[in-house]
């Protein structure tokens, strides 16, 4: 395992770099030269820092949940609400509004590293796994809640409401991409919100 500076500047413009090629290209089709032009630097900086492209790509992964998928996931003028029903819809309605933001990532990186890695990669794909399950748990909270006011006695399963709903994610992002249309994000989410809302028959 490597030891050189943890947050060095340069190792910041690979992780950089790779990201963002591997969010256009996907991971087997980005090439360490690659990543390494696109940084402006060697091979040789490349290999100061890491040990192998896998090891790097854990580390993009890590990188990308930590600053793209936790703020989206956890923050935003909902959280205050004092009603976790409330709490979840303005979860959707967040999603909603972020696949509109034209500065955020086009792509996901869990979806791509679980589809194009799983079967090759088996500890990146047990960190996609991770990740996703943090995810689940972060939206199974507010439903939690959400259900212990509002429908204690219905028989529905957050934990699996949780997952469906980074199902609907995941699926959208791919239809919108095979479609060229964004907006069947906002239409998938948006059936999701009514699933709820017949959920809680509120």
């Amino acid at each position: 395992m490597r030891t050189a500076q943890t947050h060095s500047p340069t190792k910041e413009k690979l992780l950089e770099a790779a990201q963002q090629l591997m969010l256009a290209k996907g991971f087997p089709a980005t090439t360490v030269d690659e990543i390494c032009d696109t940084a402006g630097f060697s091979k040789g900086s490349f290999f100061h820092y890491f040990e192998s492209k896998e090891q790097l790509g854990k580390e993009v992964l890590d990188r990308f949940y930590l600053s793209v998928m936790q703020p989206m996931i956890q923050q935003g003028s909902f959280r205050k609400k004092s009603d976790p029903l409330q709490r979840v819809y303005g979860y959707v309605d967040r999603f909603i509004e972020m696949t509109k933001n034209p500065e955020l990532p086009s792509g996901c990186l869990l979806g791509h590293f679980t589809q194009e890695l799983s079967d090759t990669h088996p500890e990146i794909r047990s960190l996609c796994a991770q990740y996703f399950a943090q995810w689940a748990a972060t939206f199974k909270q507010d439903l939690d809640e959400a259900k212990a006011r509002h429908a204690p006695k219905a028989p529905f399963d957050t934990q699996s409401l949780a997952e469906y709903f980074i199902a609907v994610m995941q699926g959208s992002r791919i239809l919108a991409t095979a479609k060229q249309d964004a907006g069947v994000f906002e239409r998938n989410l948006q059936h999701f919100k009514r699933y709820i809302k017949s959920l809680f028959e509120k």
